[in-house]
């Protein structure tokens, strides 16, 4: 498992989602490890850590990071999530109390019963999530998008950016290249293929305790809103303004800021 980390203080983790890698984090990572010190993972089947054919149900993954803690020889540590890294978050706080200092939920909960509901016509949606079916299909993501999934997340970013040039082309290159071959689309399209065991997982999962901090878009808060209270006990919800689903490059200061106060 490869993971970026850096300064001192308290430990605090950081995963990232689809279709990104811990490179999403590097605006905010530099503010955080002021005063903690940070771990950005690419977790199972992301970026420059192994890609196994199974286990990636949230569950599952969000062992994988308390594997880690212990390899590291932590205590606790705050966990923070964006996108599917958020699903992640949720579900290691859910599972490994005794392991979470606390938990930040970035514009994203974790999957339940409501995304059977999903329509599958754009009516009424900022942008149609047509990929959280596309990525269901076996095979023929790979066949397809080997070599060219950039063009998605090119669609992905300027479409779920306000600016589109919060996520420089560099970063575009850096994320590219982490999703072209057909080993990483078969990964992450993995991380999607488990809703269904997420969705039952989350129903034996006992109420989240620990102190939670949930950064949401203005598109994104009535999601969170209407699913965050039903497994999560003490919940602080903010919103995050001017601002797509991709909120750590879109807002870094705001959400660096919001994310250290909060830690205090």
């Amino acid at each position: 498992m490869h993971y970026v980390s850096g300064g001192q203080g308290s430990p605090l983790i950081l995963l990232p989602g689809w279709p990104q890698t811990w490179w999403s984090y590097h605006k905010v990572m530099p503010v955080l490890a002021e005063h903690h010190k940070v771990i950005a993972i690419d977790f199972r089947g992301m970026g420059s850590s192994e890609k196994p054919a199974e286990g990636y149900s949230k569950k599952n993954m969000a062992g994988d990071i308390a594997l880690l803690i212990g390899i590291m020889g932590l205590e606790k540590a705050h966990i923070a999530g964006h996108d599917i890294g958020a699903n992640v978050a949720i579900s290691f706080a859910g599972n490994y109390p005794e392991l979470t200092e606390s938990l930040i939920v970035l514009d994203t909960q974790h999957p339940e019963e409501d995304l059977y509901k999903l329509p599958m016509l754009p009516v009424g949606l900022p942008v149609h999530p047509w990929w959280v079916a596309f990525n269901q299909i076996k095979d023929l993501p790979e066949q397809l998008l080997e070599g060219r999934f950039h063009i998605v997340q090119q669609w992905l970013f300027d479409k779920m950016l306000v600016n589109k040039g919060s996520i420089s082309g560099f970063d575009r290159q850096v994320y590219a290249k982490a999703y072209e071959t057909t080993e990483a689309i078969h990964a992450s399209n993995a991380w999607y293929q488990t809703f269904p065991e997420d969705i039952q997982d989350i129903k034996q999962m006992k109420a989240i305790e620990a102190q939670t901090l949930a950064l949401g878009s203005t598109d994104a808060l009535p999601m969170l809103k209407g699913s965050l209270p039903n497994y999560i006990k003490n919940l602080q919800l903010k919103e995050i303004k001017n601002s797509g689903h991709f909120i750590l490059e879109e807002q870094p200061a705001e959400v660096a800021g919001l994310i250290g106060e909060f830690l205090k």
